[in-house]
């Protein structure tokens, strides 16, 4: 086969954007691309590697041979190293294989930026364009209207490998999941969905949080323009797409980006900055310029190529401070003697501040999990500039609540209320996420106590609060029927569970608070203000039952919440109301429809007597472990 030709992509721009730390689209420009050069067609290969004596690309059309096709380094002191190989087309597999000037050592390398991978266990990267006509045009023209913080975030968090397989035992096709999982999450009437990483990934059992092809979607289940199929048909159907994204951390396996050319390339040369002890992976090197922009453009791949709506991105804790999961001695403070990592915290304002000003209506959604202040405030104000963060505050306080018997929930009401104190200060999605459902915590149904019909009661009347709850929504798959066992990242769900009574009318809640939330104004115009939310009662411990009021920008579409934490039905149970109109139920958790008790009124006509500070008040029948919404 002919040898490498010179040839290059890069421009003396590019070169200075990329040493700065600036060039956020350099997918376009290193990694393989199909292209001609002087009327042969070829593949173009780029890899940065500033500490290699010789890199050779290695693979199926050379018999792996190293030397036979050995790139050239550009003479800029970027580090780069390309040409041009004649005759390398399509589907070709292919690693760099590069010597170090570090001791001479040997490294043998999938590509970093390959757009393709094959399926693990087997590691090497192919060449590969995905072209694919898009359809979504209507949802990508409308899209800030339908993915701004003023509007419904009803979010299904899925594992492709295990939401439902083929025979108990084959992974679903991104094909076959454009037909049955768009269907079906259209059907429950959720406004997004997210998935668990799709960027390729080895080792099954990281569910997909360690990474090594941070540009490809996973094989698994498909090529690269079948996954942007699935996304273009979730568009098709009005439902926004988010993906989680890992700039945490990245495991050490030996075709990865860990000593990528003999030396500490992506990671940090400190151990102490650039290992993860809990995950036993390495950490991103967030100080050096061409890794900031490794990153960012990873993250503008994503919405640009495949027309994703988000990014929740994952470990955000472990990025912001040097000392996470670190003993006294295991971390060395920054310049200000403090435990903040500097350079992670400029990393990510810089990728905030380029995704929101290159992708109309797109969202970043933090996962973090401490008190930082100001993570979904603007950059310019402080903050780190992300859309939304996941409550994981009000999650635990949540399931803390609900697992304890009815009988002590009294003594415990300020658990549930303390949210409503914070509240505001972040915008904040509320997550029953995959970590609620694994490692012995057990499934969300069987958190709950009592009986089989105070379980599924529970179960329903914890969604009904989280709903009307301030913030965005998001539930793990399996939640929205019941799912009785822990969820296995091997296993498809529990589908057969929905023919019976109370695991389908857990669904059909679901279905039903979706339309509720995505219909009234009330539950997500001002989700992140305060002035969206205002308690009736939040001290009845005798009664342990909770009424608040959800507000919108019309004052007509106000809603009234009542929520009764104990298996006893409270009949003739007054609560102040701020108008003198009639209130109409439009949701009741106990309804028999939903396998409950049928307990309620359907309207409700005030009386001048003062309540709660209201001078009007109703009484209500509030149903057992039951919410009920009234408008």
């Amino acid at each position: 086969m002919a040898k490498v030709v010179p040839h290059s992509f890069f421009t003396d721009f590019d070169i200075n954007l990329f040493k700065s730390g600036k060039h956020f689209r350099l997918y376009n420009k290193l990694g393989s691309h199909l292209t001609q050069v002087d009327g042969e067609n070829g593949t173009y290969f780029a890899v940065w590697a500033p500490s290699a004596k010789s890199v050779s690309v290695i693979g199926d059309f050379n018999h792996w041979n190293a030397g036979e096709h050995e790139l050239m380094v550009r003479w800029d002191e970027s580090g780069i190293w390309e040409g041009f190989i004649p005759g390398v087309d399509k589907g070709t597999k292919y690693k760099y294989k590069i010597q170090s000037y570090n001791n001479d050592i040997w490294t043998e390398k999938a590509d970093p930026f390959a757009r393709y991978c094959e399926q693990p266990p087997k590691t090497a990267s192919l060449v590969w364009d995905a072209p694919y006509s898009w359809k979504d045009e209507k949802w990508m023209g409308e899209r800030e209207k339908h993915n701004g913080l003023d509007r419904p975030y009803s979010v299904y968090e899925v594992h492709l490998g295990s939401w439902k397989k083929k025979n108990g035992q084959e992974f679903l096709t991104y094909d076959e999941m454009g037909e049955d999982l768009v269907n079906y999450v259209d059907e429950m009437g959720f406004t997004h969905v997210e998935f668990m990483p799709v960027m390729e990934y080895p080792f099954d059992p990281s569910w997909g949080y360690q990474l090594t092809g941070y540009f490809a979607p996973t094989s698994r289940f498909g090529k690269p323009e079948e996954f942007k199929m699935l996304v273009d048909k979730f568009h098709q159907k009005g439902i926004g797409v988010i993906l989680d994204w890992v700039p945490s951390h990245f495991p050490e396996d030996a075709h990865g980006l860990g000593f990528f050319d003999g030396s500490h390339l992506y990671e940090h040369p400190d151990s102490r900055r650039g290992y993860h002890p809990d995950w036993k992976s390495l950490i991103f090197n967030y100080g050096r310029n061409e890794v900031r922009a490794f990153l960012i453009s990873n993250a503008a791949f994503w919405l640009d190529q495949f027309h994703v709506d988000g990014l929740r991105v994952d470990a955000v804790a472990s990025m912001l401070y040097l000392d996470y999961s670190r003993e006294d001695g295991e971390w060395e403070p920054n310049m200000y003697g403090n435990n903040e990592n500097l350079e992670a915290m400029s990393f990510i304002r810089e990728m905030n501040i380029e995704v929101y000003a290159s992708f109309k209506g797109v969202q970043t959604i933090a996962e973090e999990s401490t008190a930082f202040s100001g993570v979904t405030k603007p950059v310019h104000l402080g903050g780190l500039g992300f859309g939304m963060k996941w409550m994981m505050g009000w999650m635990h306080d949540t399931l803390e609540f609900f697992k304890k018997e009815p009988i002590y929930r009294s003594y415990d009401l300020n658990d549930i209320t303390f949210s409503m104190t914070y509240a505001f200060t972040e915008n904040f999605m509320l997550p029953f996420s995959h970590d609620e459902v694994v490692y012995g915590k057990q499934s969300l149904l069987y958190r709950m106590p009592g009986d089989e019909w105070q379980r599924f009661a529970n179960l329903r009347l914890l969604f009904g609060y989280m709903f009307t709850h301030p913030g965005g929504n998001l539930l793990f798959m399996g939640a929205e029927f019941g799912q009785s066992s822990e969820w296995n990242f091997q296993e498809s769900l529990d589908w057969h569970l929905t023919q019976y009574d109370f695991h389908s009318g857990i669904q059909e809640l679901v279905k039903d608070l979706n339309k509720v939330y995505r219909s009234n104004p009330a539950l997500y115009e001002k989700q992140f203000s305060p002035e969206g939310f205002q308690w009736i009662e939040h001290n009845d411990h005798e009664n342990t039952t909770l009424t608040y009021i959800r507000k919108g920008n019309d004052p007509k579409d106000d809603l009234i919440i009542a929520c009764n934490f104990t298996p006893v039905p409270r009949e003739n149970y007054r609560v102040g109301v701020p108008k003198d109109k009639q209130l109409r139920l439009i949701f009741n958790s106990d309804d028999t429809k939903y396998s409950g008790s049928g307990m309620g009124k359907k309207t409700l006509k005030p009386s001048s007597k003062e309540w709660n500070g209201f001078e009007h008040s109703v009484t209500m029948t509030l149903p057992p472990l039951g919410v009920v919404i009234y408008r």
